[in-house]
């Protein structure tokens, strides 16, 4: 789907990292066999139905002041390689969300509810799928032992601090960086020592856990060995290392016991995976700091010199550069050309579907995308841009129950309500596209803003029973949702 799309998504870049993170590691690991479940111990101070709550408003909050990628491709392929790593992880108390963030920084971290996020920068840094597994695998450990949680529980223990307090800090912290990093420290009393201590222990686990899980999965145990040297190289001599080796350093010991860890599993071969190439390739051309012809020649010369793992990625980059120079039928042979050899490849598709939308030739996007989702119909790329077909077609009434669904299925990704809001306005439906409208502020924490439009959509409703009743348990919702946001803020 072209990033046109995507330009009423835009948001404030959030700088600053939440309470798990990737991170230092100190002391020797536990045996491969002998891994302590310490998950539970934080059931004392917050129950699971607590954090999924405080989870969902953090999330909230991240897409009003984040940069929050709303790309159906990415968002596909890292929610599916996120579930393949869930499926072998211990102690899976809650469901996961995997969300991405356009940010260059090599980052990513897990909080409340089972949300982990990604930094589009790790793509460029990750030269295989399996490094880029063992960050997840690490974040989707911080979330199965209840690191947040427990660390909650340890601060209780050092003074009268309220639960309350600390959650409400970690909130504002989110919202306003500096401010809320003041409150949080006058909130936990704790001393710096005793906080790095705790953190470090943390780091243990996750890494521990991480590299459990990420073999289980098929990975290879190797790559978090081999992407942590290759960060420690990189950046061992400059004046300005990114943020997360700021916060986190890597010591020399984290590289040498992960590669300790690594040599205990039996080797598995692990084949290079083309999506993973594909949605690298994606991100240095759409979502990086690369110019566009920058972009071009990073292509060009790959293929020059044919350094690449899959010639098929940097052909499918070469194309998305020359889509964003214009050159529509340049990109279009190239994108042709893929698809004879793999006609179902959704990155090739997605492309082929700007293409034609592009040239306002409409009715043969449709009809390549509803053959497509014929087979797979809940795909997520398929939905959305056949969803943006019939749309840029004046077919509004074919995109909704599309999009309806899509909202059922996902209430957490934030497009398909904005994509019901326009195909409502198509149509003439002024009370719904002011209840989608809502639905639109209410992810991003704006409630009062919410309930406005829930009242002018009530206005618009024309006495229709179901629709008075469907927004009066929406306005219910939302002043609930308000007040609880305003409780954790105090």
């Amino acid at each position: 789907m072209s990033t046109l799309m995507f330009s009423r998504c835009k948001h404030l870049i959030l700088a600053t990292t939440l309470a798990v993170g990737l991170g230092t590691s100190a002391h020797s690991f536990a045996a491969i066999d002998d891994l302590p479940d310490l998950g539970t111990a934080a059931s004392h101070a917050l129950s699971i139905d607590k954090e999924m709550i405080y989870g969902d408003a953090y999330m909230r909050v991240i897409r009003a002041q984040a940069p929050v990628l709303y790309d159906p491709l990415l968002e596909q392929y890292i929610t599916e390689l996120g579930n393949r790593l869930v499926a072998h992880a211990n102690d899976v108390r809650t469901p996961f969300y995997f969300f991405m963030l356009q940010n260059d920084e090599i980052n990513a971290f897990a909080f409340f509810g089972g949300h982990v996020a990604v930094h589009t920068g790790l793509f460029l840094y990750a030269d295989n799928e399996s490094e880029m597994a063992s960050v997840l695998a690490h974040e989707i450990s911080h979330v199965t032992q209840r690191h947040l949680a427990r660390s909650i529980e340890a601060q209780q223990k050092t003074g009268p601090v309220t639960l309350a307090g600390m959650l409400g800090a970690i909130l504002l912290t989110i919202a306003a960086p500096q401010a809320g990093m003041a409150a949080l420290a006058s909130t936990q009393a704790l001393s710096a020592q005793s906080q790095i201590n705790y953190t470090r222990q943390h780091e243990q686990e996750a890494d521990r856990f991480g590299m459990r899980t990420m073999v289980a999965a098929g990975f290879d145990p190797n790559a978090a060995a081999t992407f942590f040297a290759k960060l420690a190289a990189k950046y061992r001599y400059t004046s300005k290392p990114p943020q997360m080796l700021l916060t986190h350093p890597l010591p020399e010991s984290r590289i040498s016991e992960a590669r300790d860890r690594a040599a205990q599993y039996p080797h598995i071969d692990v084949q290079p995976n083309l999506n993973f190439h594909l949605a690298k390739a994606r991100i240095q051309v759409r979502f990086s700091s690369y110019s566009d012809t920058a972009a071009l020649s990073l292509f060009n010369q790959q293929l020059d010199k044919k350094d690449y793992v899959f010639k098929e990625a940097a052909l499918y980059g070469k194309a998305l550069a020359l889509f964003r120079l214009k050159d529509y039928k340049g990109a279009e042979a190239i994108i042709d050309d893929l698809l004879k050899q793999d006609p179902d490849n959704l990155f090739y598709l997605d492309t082929k579907t700007d293409l034609l939308t592009e040239a306002k030739k409409y009715d043969q996007a449709i009809k390549l995308l509803e053959a497509q989702r014929r087979f797979r119909p809940s795909s997520l790329v398929i939905n959305t841009n056949l969803a943006n077909a019939y749309l840029e077609n004046k077919q509004a009434a074919k995109a909704i129950p599309i999009l309806e669904q899509m909202t059922f299925d996902d209430k957490e990704n934030l497009l398909p309500f904005q994509m019901l809001s326009e195909a409502y306005q198509q149509t003439g439906d002024k009370a719904m596209e002011f209840y989608e409208k809502a639905e639109v502020m209410a992810l991003r924490a704006n409630y009062e803003g919410a309930i406005d439009q829930l009242n002018f959509a009530y206005r618009e409703s024309d006495g229709k029973p179901l629709q008075i009743a469907r927004i009066e348990a929406k306005l219910r919702q939302f002043r609930d949702a308000q007040e609880q946001m305003k409780s954790l803020k105090q």
